[in-house]
Order: structure tokens, then sequence, then C-alpha cells
């Protein structure tokens, strides 16, 4: 409470009481209002009535709840500074409004159902911060007379364009835009992506120079079970003909090459089936792309439920996970192999019928989410995860019928490739395909394909970008001056369609582009497959000499990844450096040897791209611990590291995917017990493919003090342990935290920090999956007794408030247990 010309001000809390009006004796006189601030949030408010006597608000919460009509009424309240209205089902803002609110500067107006805004909310002056994202938008123009708008945030609308006066250099304050999720042709998302400076110098090229042209470019992504043809169909696509390709020859890891008919260019990503090399793929799967799904007529059983499992559901399942919004073309392989026509139609029928079955039942399970959400004692709790499974019902992945294919005819080729044009051309705006680009990016890229073909750029493609800058300058007719200007804004084009790769976010790989990705690729494949161990048995002497190892060494390399899934970064290089040889032509290339693989003293390329990615955990080496570290108190003084961490370029390297068991942690651990507190973490549909060696990764890095196995990790902070296990249980799967509970009323804090901190991790992990959606249920602690409490939305995670959500000292499960609340939830206890 704070005092203002002798009058007492004070916030009003209402949020979460499942209030269909505001409460009128809660409604202030005009003339003696003592709020500054009202948090309505987490309500059922359909319509707004009597909100504008609250005359003197300067911040008003209205968001999370079933708004239609954005109140008229709110033109009165002058004094506004910072309005949430997000997460309602707002269609319409009258006009009118905005021109009165001359003081406010936050408006949140997310997740709603506008179509189109207001043409008077230019003249609402002082907005600095604005969010329309989730919505259905299709023009932004009123926006571009906002003088002081400084953050816009409009992802997943149906914006094509965007207004160039809203960027304009000598009037535009924007520092942060995000416009991810929409159909954008001008400028293409991909230039978007970059922010607002990219954005500013793509239409300045376009203002230099008007003439455009229109490049059509698809993403097209091969998937599915290793040997399904993938690498035939893509290669027999590309030549336009038959294509055949040895087993030995198949796909190792990701093969690039691209494709051109028709004015649209194909751009051709064959990923490797194998279970190892799928670790990898969300290093470069992209969303809004064309995914060939390829299945083996031949050898798929319409009887064997397994059949239609591996060959067609894990990847439809884990492309709905993690591209929900892709087009999905199923194309049946080896129909040459059936035994007759018959025979291939029964099994196209079974395909399709299962395939939209299965589309059918995922809709289905998210209408019943929803529905058992919104009839829950207090759906309030949880508006986040009810948006979120919205989204998701908007989002339907498209699967295609099933089209049939024996690579061996030329004719079906050719069919096939006409069939992938139709597709493509009548689902442009689902894909996202059309780009108004200035022929100033047009002259550039021709120019760097030009360098390839007369060899200036080296066969492995990396340059660095000075050089690369240089060499282009020698081929257009641009100036340094303005080819400066445009080439970082191309480059982040190009890497985001996956022509090229330019890891600008990677300091110590930023001054390197990488000109073929495939090259990079393929010293990925060395590290992540499927026969490692055997690749690592093949080195010889010879090799292990140019390290310096021994083939004793070679020995415990070996033992260590078949039973700990470590692998020792000298054999890292020993294998990479192997495979660089077969590239590089040059006998005087040391330098990008060494560049590529590492040293002793350095990391390489590789190792480093592989760490950043998540796909190994580097050991580390620790400086002696500081006697004079501050005190750290979580929540209320940030954790300030005084004990140095590092890698080792000469230590190893854990690879969760080869782990085999879980005995260490087993031993480590004990056998569960009763009172342990336990927080279980389902994902649905289910826990996509890689997800808990991805986690493994995030929470050992947290904690460097842990236990590793094939499904249980266990962490340690000081005293503290903290067992994560992937489990399934009734079908549902689902992640495990499991803590000792304390002796001590003082260390519940402790425990939870560490259990929250680990759930943070899991939340932040799970948006790298836009089609997965979560639930925490705390299991009641009584033995035997099925019930659970569930935990609300968890956006709050990182919040210190977290632990006074709970205001109740006790609960009660359904079963009638009572236990304390901090055994459940977060809370700070205040039993003696």
């Amino acid at each position: 409470m704070a005092m203002l010309n002798g009058h007492s001000w004070e916030d009003l809390d209402l949020s979460g009481q499942n209030l269909k009006t505001i409460p009128q004796d809660l409604v202030p006189h005009v003339s003696l209002c003592p709020y500054r601030g009202v948090d309505l949030q987490r309500n059922k408010l359909k319509r707004v009535v009597g909100i504008s006597k609250f005359t003197n608000l300067t911040e008003l919460n209205l968001s999370r709840n079933k708004i239609i009509e954005f109140p008229q009424e709110m033109h009165k309240m002058h004094k506004l500074e910072t309005l949430y209205m997000n997460q309602n089902k707002i269609r319409l803002i009258p006009e009118g409004i905005f021109p009165h609110l001359i003081k406010l500067k936050f408006l949140k107006l997310g997740t709603n159902r506008l179509a189109k805004l207001p043409s008077d909310i230019s003249q609402c002056t002082s907005i600095h911060y604005l969010d329309l994202s989730k919505n259905c938008l299709q023009d932004i123009q009123p926006l571009a007379g906002l003088p002081k708008l400084k953050v816009l945030l409009v992802e997943r609308n149906q914006l094509r364009e965007l207004p160039s006066q809203l960027f304009q250099k000598d009037s535009c304050e924007l520092t942060v835009f995000k416009a991810t999720g929409n159909p954008l042709r001008t400028p293409p998302e991909e230039v978007c992506a970059g922010g607002v400076m990219d954005i500013q110098s793509y239409f300045f090229q376009i203002e230099e120079d008007p003439h455009t042209h229109t490049a059509w470019t698809i993403k097209t992504m091969f998937l599915g079970s290793s040997m399904a043809g993938k690498s035939t169909l893509c290669r027999s696509l590309r030549d336009g003909k038959p294509v055949a390709v040895a087993a030995k020859d198949r796909t190792e890891g990701i093969d690039i090459s691209q494709m051109y008919a028709q004015g649209v260019r194909f751009l051709l990503w064959d990923f490797a089936g194998q279970e190892e090399y799928y670790l990898t793929h969300h290093v470069f799967i992209t969303t809004r792309a064309l995914i060939i799904l390829t299945i083996d007529l031949a050898s798929y059983s319409t009887v064997d439920p397994h059949s239609f499992k591996d060959q067609l559901w894990f990847w439809i399942n884990n492309i709905q996970l993690r591209v929900p919004d892709s087009l999905v073309l199923l194309v049946g392989t080896h129909c040459d192999q059936c035994r007759d026509l018959d025979e291939v139609m029964e099994k196209k029928k079974d395909i399709e019928e299962k395939v939209k079955t299965m589309l059918e039942n995922r809709r289905m399970v998210l209408i019943q989410q929803k529905r058992n959400l919104e009839e829950s004692k207090n759906p309030s709790l949880f508006m986040d995860q009810m948006d979120e499974l919205d989204c998701l019902l908007d989002n339907n992945l498209k699967v295609l019928d099933l089209v049939t294919l024996d690579c061996t005819k030329s004719e079906e080729i050719a069919d096939l490739k006409r069939h992938i044009l139709d597709c493509v051309q009548s689902a442009n705006a689902y894909l996202c395909s059309e780009s108004t680009l200035p022929n100033s990016f047009e002259e550039v890229e021709q120019a760097m394909y030009k360098l390839i073909t007369i060899e200036e750029i080296p066969k492995h493609g990396i340059v660095l970008l000075e050089e690369l800058g240089d060499l282009i300058l020698n081929h257009v007719t641009q100036t340094r001056e303005h080819l400066q200007s445009i080439l970082y804004v191309l480059l982040r084009y190009l890497h985001r369609i996956g022509v090229i790769i330019w890891y600008e976010d990677i300091d110590v790989l930023s001054d390197r582009v990488f000109i073929h990705p495939s090259f990079l690729i393929s010293m990925f494949k060395t590290i992540v497959r499927h026969d490692l161990v055997q690749q690592l048995e093949s080195v010889s002497r010879d090799l292990l000499m140019q390290e310096g190892a021994l083939v004793k060494q070679k020995f415990t390399w070996l033992d260590d990844l078949r039973c700990r899934g470590t692998l020792h970064n000298a054999a890292m290089r020993i294998l990479v450096r192997r495979e660089l040889e077969k590239t590089v032509d040059d006998d005087d290339d040391d330098d990008l040897v060494r560049e590529v693989v590492g040293t002793k003293q350095e990391e390489g390329i590789i190792l480093t791209l592989l760490q950043y990615f998540e796909v190994c955990l580097p050991t580390l080496v620790k400086s002696s611990m500081n006697p004079k570290a501050p005190e750290f108190i979580p929540g209320k003084k940030k954790w300030q590291s005084t004990r140095e961490a590092k890698r080792d370029p000469d230590g190893a390297c854990l690879f969760p995917v080869y782990l085999q068991d879980d005995l260490q942690v087993c031993y480590k651990w004990g056998e569960d017990k009763q009172d342990d507190i336990t927080v279980h973490m389902y994902f649905l549909p289910e826990i996509p493919h890689g997800f808990f060696h991805r986690i493994i990764i995030k929470t050992c890095s947290l904690y460097p003090t842990h236990w590793v196995g094939k499904e249980q990790c266990l962490l340690c902070c000081g005293n503290r342990l903290a067992v994560m296990r992937q489990r399934i249980k009734d079908g549902d799967s689902f992640i495990e935290i499991r803590s000792r509970r304390p002796e001590k009323n003082e260390e519940f804090r402790q425990l939870w920090d560490l259990i929250l901190a680990v759930m943070s991790k899991l939340f932040v992990l799970s948006r790298q999956w836009p089609g997965l959606t979560q639930q925490v249920h705390t299991p009641c602690p009584e033995r035997g007794c099925p019930h659970y409490f569930t935990w609300r939305d968890l956006q709050e995670l990182n919040n210190t408030d977290f632990y006074n959500l709970v205001k109740e000292e006790k609960l009660v499960c359904k079963g009638g247990h009572t236990r304390r609340t901090e055994l459940i939830f977060p809370k700070v206890t205040t039993f003696q």
C-alpha cells in the first residue's frame, strides 16, 4: 500500500476466483477509487461491466478469461499504463478506444481471435510493448504510426506481407520484432527471423531496386525406416531416371541435394533411418516442409501391428510432435517386389485407413484433454494448457494419400514428380514456399555458386566470412559497402532455408560459413552412427600413432563406449580425421584437419557442434573450491560461479544414445522409499524419441556430479540426490523425478529447488516439440492409493513466488488421505 495526495493506494487481487462478473460491492465510487492495480486474470468473465469506475487504475489484468467483446467503456481509463487482455476470445476491438488511452505503454492481446485492428490504434502514441501473437490478423498496417513502439510480437497470425513503413529507419524505434508462424512472402519468414535490422535491410534493397523476383523454394525431407528406399527415391527424382542404391551406399546421417522443376527449387534432405542417426535430426528438421515418408510395401504386413507401428506410426507421430505444420506425402516403395497389383492396392488401403484412424484418434485425445481441464474443479489454473491444446487442434498435420511407386520405371518417377509439383502448388500458402526477394539477393547467391563452379571455394566448402565477402565482390556489380550491408542478411536467409550453414550464434564458429552442408554432415556421421563400435575397432595402428595413442588405449576406448556410453576425444579425432582425409585432396591442408578435428589443447568444429546441439556431454575439469565464495540462497541471491569448470579437449564425452543399462544409477540410488518426494511429468501423446537423452545432457550440465544410465539419471546438489527416470505405466509415458524426504523442515526448500530446476529444464526442452503437451502430477504418498494431486500451469516455474501458489498447510487426496503441503507441492514450511 502507498500514499498519494492523502489517499491510500493498493492493488486488488481477484484472480482465480471463477468470477463471471465484477462484484459490484467492490466497484468504487468514481471519486473514491483506492486502487491502482486490479488483477482479474483466470476467471470466467465474458463481458466486463463497470471497470471504467476504477478511474485511477494504472494496471489492469483481464487475461485468461472468456471475454468476447473488448470493453467500450475502457476509453474512460485515461491513466491506464499496463493492460493484459491476452488469452480471451476477443474478435473485434471497436474504434474510438485507443485514442483516449494516452498513457498506455504495455498491451498484451495475444491468443485471441482478432481478424483486424482498429484503424485508430496508431493514435495510442505511448505504446512501447505490443503483443498480438496467436490471432487471425492478415494486416498490421495500422501499427505503422506508433512512434514509440519498441517491442512487437505478431507470431502465429495469417500475415503474408509486412508494411515497410513500420520499419522506416528514420522513425522506427523497434528493437524486438517476432513474426514466426506466418505465411510471409514479403519479407520471407527467414528474413524476419534475423530481426529488425535484417527487415530494414530487406526493404532498403527493394526501395533501391524495385525490381524483385519471386523465389519458390521447398525444403523436402525424406524420412522413413532403414532400407525403405529413401535414397533410391531421392536420387531418382533428382536425376529424373531410376538410380539404384546399393545397401553399402545407404544414407548415413543426412545427404543433401537440389532439384529444379517448373521454376520450383526443391532442397532435398535424405535422412538416415537408423535410431542413432535420428538423434541428430533435430539439428536440421525445420517447420513448414514437404515430408516424403517412404514405406517399404514389400515388407509391410497388414496383419502384423508392429509393421504399421515401425514404418508409419513412429514417423508420423514424431513429425506431429516436431513439425505439426508440415505436409506429409506417403510413398510406397518396392512395389516391384510385391506379388501383384492386388497386394499393392490392399496394402495401400490398409495404410491409408490406419493413418486416418491415427490422426482422428490424436484429435479426439486432444479434445478430451481440453474437456477434462475445462471440467476440473478450478479450470482457471490450466488456462495455458488449454490454449496450447487449442493451438494443436488448429495445427492439424496434413497427410496425403499414399502414392505407390516402382523406382525401376522412369515413367513412374516422372508421374511422382508431377504429383509432387501439384501438391506443392495446391499447398503453397501452407508451405510458405513463395518468397519475394530483392534482385541483389539473387545476384549474390548466384555469385556463390559461380565461385564453387570455378573452384575458388574449396571442395569442403569451409570459408572464412571475411574471405567469402572478398570473393563475392569480384563477381557482382555492387560496391563493397552495399555488399556488406546485405551479406549477413542473405547468409541468414540461405542458412534458414538450408542452402548453407552459418552458426552465427556460436562464437567460435561465427567467422566461418559452410557452403556445403553435406560436408559438415558427413563429419557428423563419423561419430553418430549405428556401427560406431565396428568403426572404432577398425582403427589401424598407423592412425593411432598419428594421435600419439597406443593399441591398448583403443581397447580402453571401446570398453568405455560399450559400458559407459563415453567416447574419448582422441578416438573422435581419429575417426573424423580418417573421414576428412577422404574428402580433402590438398596435401598441405593440415590446418583444415586441425580446425575440424581439433587437438589435445582445443576442440575442433565437430566436437563444438555436437556439444552445442546437446548430442553429447563433455567431461569437465574443475578447479579447487573457493572458501571465500558468497552465500547462495535460492530465490534470493543469484548463483555466482566461483569454481571454474571448463571442457577438457583431451577428455571424453558422454553420448546417452550409446548407454546400455541403468546399473550404476540403481546401485548409487538404492531402493525407492514410500515417503520419497515424487513428481510425475506426463508427455502426451508420448515422450518423443531422443527426448530423455537430451534432458540427461541438459540436467547433467546443470549438476556436474551425476550418474547416468539408459533410462535413469541421478543428480547431486550438495547433499541432496534426485533420480530422474523415463517410465511407461498403463500406456502413459512420463518422466519421474524422485528425491528423499528431508529429515529437517528447513531442508524442504533445497529439495524443491532441485526438483523445480529439473522440471524447468524438462519444460524448456518440451517447447522444442510444438506438438507435445504435458501434465504434472504428484502421486498420493499413501501406500496403494491410486490418486494424485494435479499441478497448475508451468509457465511460472522460474518464479520465486511458485512456493506461495498453494496457500493451504495440508492437502487431502480424493481417497481421503491428508498430507502436509510441502510433501506434495513446493512450499516453505511453517512447521517447527
